[in-house]
């Protein structure tokens, strides 16, 4: 099954992103390699692809797990998070519909 995972950054955590940034892209181009990513992306904090300084709100990463708890225990391992990039995750259930 698919799960959204929503990641919230802390405020003023772009440095510890930007150091956390190639363990976190590892993990997710080892789901890509399985098959199992669907789509994976910060969102700017301001309306600009390349934020700079502003840095970024969160990110959105949407891919197959076995079960909701193996969704949590991936995110919660994620690299942004033992950073303390992100203040809050949320893991839920996710239905794709479009595009087909």
């Amino acid at each position: 099954m698919l799960y959204a995972i929503l990641g919230e950054d802390r405020a003023g955590s772009l440095e510890q992103r930007l150091a956390a940034r190639p363990a976190h892209l590892e993990r997710l181009h080892a789901l890509q390699a399985e098959g199992r990513l669907i789509l994976a992306g910060p969102c700017p904090a301001i309306d600009s692809p390349d934020p700079g300084p502003a840095g970024f709100s969160g990110s959105i990463i949407v891919a197959e797990f076995d079960s909701l708890p193996a969704a949590q225990a991936w995110a919660d391992a994620d690299p942004y998070v033992a950073a303390g990039v992100y203040e809050k995750v949320s893991v839920k259930p996710f239905k794709k519909v479009l595009p087909a």
